[in-house]
C-alpha cells in the first residue's frame, strides 16, 4: 500500500485569503483523508462497495451539515469552510464526497430551511452525527434535466398522505434511513416529504454495474402506496424552487470538491514526471510534459479563485444560482480535463489502481452530469446573460 504523499498546490498563495479557522478545518479534513480514505479507497472502488466505516469519521470532521447551527448538531461553520471540507474529501474520492454532499446539502439543508421545528429536532442531530443517513429523491426515470415534469405524487387520505412513484440515480439510497422526496400533490404543486425506511411500500433497490462512483452506493426509491404521516411534510417552501434551492448548495460544494480531484491528479502527475526517466532524464524535463503540467496548475488556480470568491458571496448571501452554475460547470470540466492529461503523463501506469487518476477520471464522468449537466449549466448562464431561456 502506497503512502499518501499529497501536497496541495497553492500557486497564488490563496492561503492568505483564508482565516485560521478555515485552515484548521481544511487541514483536519486533509489529515483524515490521508489516514482513513487513501489507504482503503482503491480496494473499495475495485469491489464497488461504499466503505461504511468512513461515516463516523465524516461526522467527526464536520462533513455532515458543517454550516448547520450547533443547536441542531451542526458545526456552525461558514460556506468557505464547507467548500474546503468538500475539496479535501473529493481529493480522496468523489463518491465519498457525494455521500457528504447529499447528507449536508440535500437532506439536512432542506430540513433546516423548510422543515418544522419538530422535524429539525428529530432529524438534524442524528444526521449530523452520522447516526442517521439520508438521501434526496428528485430525479426520475423519465425526468432528469426537467424535474418539474415529475410524476411522483401524493394524495391527502385524511390521516396521512399516500405516496406513489419512483426516483432513480439516488446516492446513499440503498442504506439511507430517511429520504427527502419531492412529489406533486393533487393540485400539481411540488412539496418535500420525509420518508423513513421501514414505511410499508417503500423500497430502495441498488444500482449495479457502474463504471463511475464505484465507491458510492447508488439506488432507486420506489413508492407503492406509502403512507406518509402528515407531520412529515416540510411546510416552509413548495414549488420547484424548493428542491432547486437545495441543489444550489450541493452544486456549490461540488465546485469546491472538483478542485480536490484535480489537485490530486496534478500532484500525482507532477511527482511521477519528476521520478520517471526516459532517454536518460526525467520526463518532467521535456517541453510537452511541462506544457501539460503548466496548464494544469493554471486551471486549478483559476478554479480556486472562482470557488473562493463564490464562497465569499455565499457568506454574504449574495451568490446567485447562475453564479453557482458557472462555478460547478467550469470546475468540474477543469477537473476532468486535468485527469485526462495527468493520465497521459503516467502512460500505461495511469490506467492502474496503483494511482488514483483513472478512478478520479471515471468518477468525474458522473460529477459532470449530476446536479445539473454540463450543457444545462451552460444554458443557465446563457439565460442569465440574455434573459432568454433556451431550455424548451
Amino acid at each position: 500500500m502506497k503512502a499518501d504523499q499529497f501536497q496541495a498546490p497553492d500557486y497564488y498563495n490563496l492561503d492568505d485569503l483564508l482565516s485560521d479557522e478555515h485552515k484548521m478545518v481544511r487541514d483536519a479534513s486533509r489529515e483524515w483523508v490521508k489516514r482513513e480514505v487513501s489507504p482503503i479507497i482503491e480496494d473499495a472502488a475495485q469491489k464497488a462497495e461504499f466503505p461504511k466505516q468512513l461515516i463516523n469519521g465524516l461526522a467527526e470532521i464536520g462533513a455532515f451539515g458543517p454550516y448547520i447551527p450547533e443547536e441542531y448538531g451542526g458545526a456552525g461553520l461558514d460556506q468557505i469552510s464547507y467548500g474546503l471540507i468538500m475539496q479535501e474529501i473529493e481529493r480522496g474520492d468523489s463518491g465519498v464526497r457525494s455521500t457528504a454532499s447529499v447528507q449536508s446539502s440535500l437532506v439536512m439543508y432542506p430540513i433546516f430551511k423548510y422543515g418544522t421545528e419538530e422535524q429539525k429536532q428529530k432529524y438534524l442531530p442524528k444526521l449530523a452525527s452520522g447516526e442517521m443517513i439520508g438521501c434526496f429523491g428528485l430525479t426520475e426515470p423519465d425526468h432528469g434535466s426537467n424535474p418539474g415534469g415529475m410524476t411522483t405524487h401524493f394524495k391527502n387520505e385524511g390521516e396521512h398522505y399516500l405516496l406513489n412513484g419512483a426516483k432513480m440515480w439516488i446516492s446513499n439510497a440503498p442504506f439511507a434511513d430517511i429520504a427527502v422526496v419531492w412529489a406533486k400533490n393533487e393540485e400539481g404543486r411540488i412539496h418535500g416529504l420525509i420518508v423513513e425506511r421501514g414505511m410499508e411500500g417503500f423500497t430502495t433497490p441498488e444500482t449495479h454495474n457502474k463504471w463511475s462512483l464505484r465507491a458510492s452506493a447508488t439506488g432507486e426509491l420506489v413508492f407503492n402506496n406509502v403512507k406518509v404521516p402528515k407531520e412529515n411534510l416540510m411546510p416552509g417552501k413548495s414549488g420547484l424552487g424548493a428542491p432547486l434551492g437545495c441543489l444550489d448548495s450541493a452544486r456549490y460544494g461540488i465546485a469546491w470538491g472538483a478542485i480536490g480531484a484535480a489537485m490530486d491528479c496534478y500532484d500525482t502527475a507532477l511527482r511521477y514526471a519528476k521520478e520517471r526517466e526516459q532517454f536518460g532524464k526525467p520526463i518532467a524535463s521535456f517541453q510537452l510534459q511541462q506544457k501539460k503540467l503548466a496548464e494544469m496548475i493554471t486551471e486549478i488556480t483559476k478554479a480556486q479563485l472562482l470557488a473562493w470568491r463564490l464562497g465569499v458571496l455565499r457568506n454574504e448571501g449574495r451568490a446567485t444560482s447562475a453564479q453557482i452554475s458557472m462555478a460547478k460547470r467550469n470546475n468540474v470540466n477543469m477537473a476532468i480535463n486535468i485527469a485526462r492529461e495527468a493520465r497521459q503523463i503516467l502512460g500505461g501506469m495511469g490506467i492502474t489502481g496503483e494511482y488514483s487518476i483513472m478512478r478520479h477520471m471515471m468518477n468525474l464522468e458522473s460529477v459532470i452530469t449530476y446536479e445539473g449537466t454540463h450543457d444545462i449549466h451552460l444554458l443557465i448562464t446563457g439565460n442569465d446573460i440574455t434573459g432568454i431561456p433556451a431550455f424548451q
